[in-house]
């Protein structure tokens, strides 16, 4: 299993330039100028696909927690990722905190206003994908 979102910006050139330039993901796909706007980008085994939407009254306070989602990031070395944010000159939203379940994260929010936690990893999790046959059986398939 992988992990692809899709998210419904404004602006796709905000978007694209936060992404690459700002949490390094790669472009993948750019089809900004057909009829129905859309980019993919990508980085390890995250992807995220953005597709052009019209501005919607209060759709940046509706992104948020609680009303909203967070979408969590692990990242290797979180104090390196948090300095290459702030090196590329975009504001963290919290800085880093050590949070009661022990990981080490903090939150920036994406042009369109997604809020995004980037994270350690927990103790002794290799960066690597877990394949269907090392998850769990004892787990009930979602809709089952």
């Amino acid at each position: 299993m992988t992990l692809r979102f899709e998210i419904f910006p404004d602006d796709l050139d905000a978007t694209v330039d936060f992404y690459t330039r700002v949490l390094r993901f790669r472009l993948i796909a750019d089809r900004r100028d057909e009829p129905s706007p859309y980019v993919s980008l990508q980085r390890g085994s995250v992807r995220v696909g953005a597709a052009r939407r019209a501005v919607v009254p209060d759709a940046r306070a509706a992104r948020l927690p609680p009303a909203g989602v967070e979408l969590v990031l692990e990242v290797d070395d979180v104090v390196a990722e948090r300095d290459q944010i702030t090196a590329a000159g975009w504001p963290i939203a919290e800085d880093l905190r050590d949070r009661p379940w022990g990981l080490r994260d903090f939150r920036v929010l994406d042009p369109a206003g997604y809020y995004l936690r980037i994270t350690d990893r927990a103790p002794g999790r290799a960066a690597r994908r877990a394949t269907d046959s090392e998850l769990p059986a004892s787990r009930p398939a979602i809709g089952g």
